[in-house]
């Protein structure tokens, strides 16, 4: 036994090491992904932003300039550098002006004595054939932009303008930016890892623990009970396991109850039969009006033992749902049927049996399970009421649904027992009855025959001695039901 707790042990260590892998590596796959968004979005949307303001502003500028030196006669290297100079160029790197051969006019870097950087030969051949180029880069260091534009006159390219500028400014913002994000990233990192494996470790303990324990209850220890902390999934994921055993450990009792109730309640017939069958056999001198006293007990015991076992198998199959289909049925008719089988029995038992019938009561429901009931709740009526009592049976139309109500005036429920009555093998008087020969099972079958037909059976005390039973059903429409199939469908079970 303690090996076998060991190995469960293990793998319950197992499996939570496990689920705890399965959910770090999903959540933490998930951090990467929304990390990596966060440290390219926002740069590219920078850098981007600056592309196209750099785009703007330094085509603007080189077609100003394109635009001033198209108005000069003749393009030299001191009319460019005085229009240029009025211009106010210097923030650019290069400034380079060509006639429409490509020559160099004039070299910004060359006026400084600064080599600079070799101009793009490809810009420049765009520009000359009347078509605007614009390029920029980035790199940790700064932005490399340039832009070349034809100087046009009359529609004819007679020169290029080529910008080149070297941005530091913005890149190093850029720059920042981007290392302040990677660092605010691996912190969020380095956090959410922490948490979501705390946060994990909390969670997959509780799912394994549940998972554990709906395994046990699979084995059917319904014991199991999850303790429930806070206002989560799991925790309502567990109240609901809870309810689900509460109602399992509740219905094995039951189960458990109605067994041993049914074992002893079939046993006790069966050990008088036996008994009286042995004393016959045993007495070979035993005279005939004692024989015969003998058998006739037998044969109550066996009516009575047959009764039980139809009723059981009534329960059975209404437990199975197999009810039949529901169809009108004239309650009237039926309730006049069921009494007329008990009049033999209220006259041995001196009650008297009232009906006040509404003519041609239909209800949806089945011949023989609303037969049962109206045959149950009057027979128990009658036997567990007083000498000279009485019975009432009333029949009415109460809106889309018919009320039967059956009144007795017998020794009554009392209170702390009501919610009983309905249980099988219960009884009130237990001694009056195993003498009325009842089995326990009258008012249970008529609960769940009503409540199969989704109908509703209540109990209520009357003054100033008695009980009464209230019966509703859905009302159908008009049918015809004789004796013979009524009589026959009860009789055949």
């Amino acid at each position: 036994m303690q090996n076998k707790n060991k190995k469960a042990k293990r793998n319950f260590r197992k499996r939570l090491t496990g689920v705890r892998f399965k959910f770090v590596g999903l959540t933490t796959a998930l951090v990467v992904v929304l990390l990596a968004l966060l440290n390219s979005y926002p740069v590219q949307s920078s850098r981007d932003m600056v592309f196209s303001e750099k785009q703007t502003a330094m085509t603007n500028q080189a077609g100003t300039a394109a635009s001033s030196l198209a108005s000069l006669d003749h393009l030299s290297r001191e009319s460019i550098a005085e229009v240029l100079n009025l211009l106010e160029l210097d923030n650019y790197e290069r400034v380079l002006v060509t006639n429409e051969k490509g020559r160099v006019l004039y070299d910004s870097a060359a006026e400084e004595n600064q080599t600079g950087q070799q101009p793009e030969i490809k810009a420049i051949a765009r520009a000359m054939e009347g078509k605007t180029s614009f390029y920029s880069r980035f790199t940790s260091e700064a932005f490399f932009s340039h832009v070349a534009v034809p100087i046009l006159r009359d529609a004819k390219v007679i020169g290029a303008v080529y910008l080149d500028e070297k941005d530091e400014e913005q890149a190093g913002i850029i720059t920042g930016i981007q290392s302040r994000i990677r660092t605010i990233s691996a912190f969020i990192c380095i956090l959410a890892l922490l948490a979501d494996i705390l946060m994990t470790s909390l969670l997959t303990k509780r799912i394994v623990t549940l998972a554990e324990m709906t395994k046990k209850v699979a084995e059917g220890d319904y014991s199991q009970r999850f303790l429930t902390q806070g206002e989560d999934e799991v925790a309502e994921l567990g109240r609901e396991f809870n309810r689900l055993t509460q109602r399992l450990e509740t219905t094995e009792k039951q189960r458990r109850q109605f067994v041993s109730d049914a074992s002893h309640e079939l046993k006790t017939p069966i050990a008088a039969i036996t008994l009286l069958a042995d004393s016959i056999v045993q007495n070979e001198n035993m005279d005939e009006e004692t024989i015969r006293e003998f058998v006739t007990d037998i044969v109550h015991e066996s009516n009575r033992l047959q009764k039980m076992t139809e009723e059981l198998l009534d329960l059975s199959r209404m437990d199975d749902g197999n009810i039949g289909k529901s169809v009108p049925v004239n309650m009237t008719k039926v309730t006049e049927e069921a009494v007329a089988l008990l009049k033999p029995l209220s006259s041995e038992q001196n009650v008297e049996i009232k009906l006040d019938l509404e003519p041609d009561s239909i209800v949806l429901a089945t011949e023989n399970d609303l037969y049962h009931v109206v045959f149950n709740l009057v027979e128990n009526a009658i036997k567990y009421n007083v000498p000279e009592g009485k019975v009432t049976v009333t029949l009415r139309t109460a809106g889309d649904r018919i009320r039967m109500e059956v009144e007795d005036t017998g020794i009554g429920i009392p209170e702390n027992e009501r919610e009983s009555i309905f249980h099988r093998f219960y009884r009130v008087d237990k001694a009056r009855s195993r003498e009325a020969g009842g089995s326990g099972l009258g008012l249970s079958i008529a609960h769940d025959a009503v409540l199969q037909h989704r109908g509703t059976i209540e109990v209520e005390e009357v003054e100033p001695q008695g009980t009464r039973f209230i019966v509703t059903l859905p009302k159908g429409p008009p049918c015809t039901a004789t004796k013979e199939t009524i009589v026959e469908g009860f009789f055949n079970g």
